[in-house]
């Protein structure tokens, strides 16, 4: 039996794990949850899962033995085998290294943690012995094709949907409206995490999160389009021999896989995949002209230090922007663009200075976007 936290339990990646853990009531339990504003689902969630820990970012009433806690103590709890951190953005910077220094198992969901303190978390990951476990399907990916492997890599390949706006012109891009850059056509995620895919910037982050991961320098990273999403990524090996993951696009899939590590557990709740019916796979190259976002999350990463932190609050703010009709789609990327050119970076930062770079970026994107005229 392992014993789980899970903190961002009321977003899309919380409620699918909670759906793995229904599927496995003698494999998992939960010690912990956090959520967020939607505190009608965390009762239910408290209601269903007993937890002995509960946080929210909202007033939540208790009427349970359930106790209410920081994420940090919970995330750190010895009662806690697991900790998966499903939370958006830097609020699961601290209770992710409260995780790490408590020496537990990480699943990690949460892409900014690795994108903004990518050194100080793997720095503190091997001090603390605390092994980091990828959610994310392209992290899942190449961390399956790399068990057993002492072979040095060549490059790994992350793939990516196109989401769904990649065949537009740039005429049409300008156009778009936040309902359409929402319907992703394979996926089902959180609003934001979806913008990000429509832009290719949710690409970029995943570039810098293998970097940490994976110990991959930047010029060994490729990225192509599969429209399909049934090869999650690809690894390359010194003999050029290549291997791939194949799975139905479904987060259920790695998510399980991280929880269940490492064994793997048959689910027949998870769809199976069938290539004769898929029938055919599609790659292409990357289109960097129309996604400009994706070269500025690259950009961001090679640059290293508070860059990321930038990137992610300035980002952050676009989005926010475009979803509230403030702003046009390629303004997302204009914003962005216009926040990092002004910043002045710190190359080795403390855990401080990114967070002060954080709020930097997210005020100063505020300001480029009203003084540049981006924001209406």
């Amino acid at each position: 039996m392992k014993r789980l936290a899970i903190l961002g339990s009321t977003g899309s990646i919380g409620q699918q794990t909670l759906e793995i853990v229904r599927s496995f009531p003698d494999k998992f339990s939960v010690v912990g949850l956090a959520g967020g504003e939607n505190t009608g689902l965390l009762a239910k969630q408290i209601s269903q899962f007993q937890p002995q820990l509960v946080y929210s970012t909202s007033k939540l009433s208790l009427s349970n033995k359930a106790k209410f806690s920081p994420m940090e103590e919970i995330a750190s709890h010895p009662e806690v085998d697991l900790v998966v951190i499903a939370t958006s953005g830097k609020i699961g910077l601290t209770p992710t290294l409260a995780a790490i220094r408590a020496s537990k198992k990480i699943a990690l969901a949460n892409k900014e943690i690795l994108v903004m303190a990518g050194k100080i978390i793997t720095a503190e990951a091997k001090r603390y012995r605390a092994q980091i476990l990828p959610i994310d399907s392209e992290h899942s990916a190449i961390w399956q094709c790399l068990r057993g492997e002492k072979a040095k890599v060549a490059q790994l390949i992350l793939t990516a949907s196109g989401g769904p706006l990649y065949h537009y012109s740039p005429s049409q891009l300008a156009k778009v409206t936040a309902e359409e850059a929402l319907q992703h056509p394979t996926w089902k995620m959180g609003r934001k995490v979806t913008i990000d895919s429509a832009t290719l910037m949710n690409k970029g982050l995943e570039a810098i999160e293998a970097h940490w991961l994976f110990s991959i320098p930047f010029d060994k990273i490729e990225i192509a389009i599969h429209p399909q999403s049934i090869v999650h990524s690809l690894v390359e090996f010194a003999d050029s021999s290549v291997k791939a993951q194949l799975s139905f696009p479904d987060m259920r899939l790695p998510i399980q896989y991280a929880l269940s590590y490492p064994e793997r557990l048959p689910n027949s709740k998870l769809p199976r995949l069938d290539l004769i019916q898929v029938n055919s796979l599609t790659f292409e190259p990357v289109n960097y002209s129309n996604f400009p976002c994706l070269e500025l999350a690259l950009d961001a990463g090679k640059k290293g230090g508070t860059y990321p932190a930038v990137l992610c609050a300035a980002d952050e703010i676009a989005i926010e922007l475009f979803l509230t009709g403030h702003t046009n789609f390629p303004g997302i990327a204009e914003i962005i663009a216009k926040t990092i050119k002004s910043h002045q970076g710190i190359v080795d930062p403390t855990l401080g200075e990114i967070l002060a770079a954080d709020a930097w970026g997210r005020e100063t994107a505020l300001k480029v976007a009203r003084e540049e005229s981006l924001c209406y």
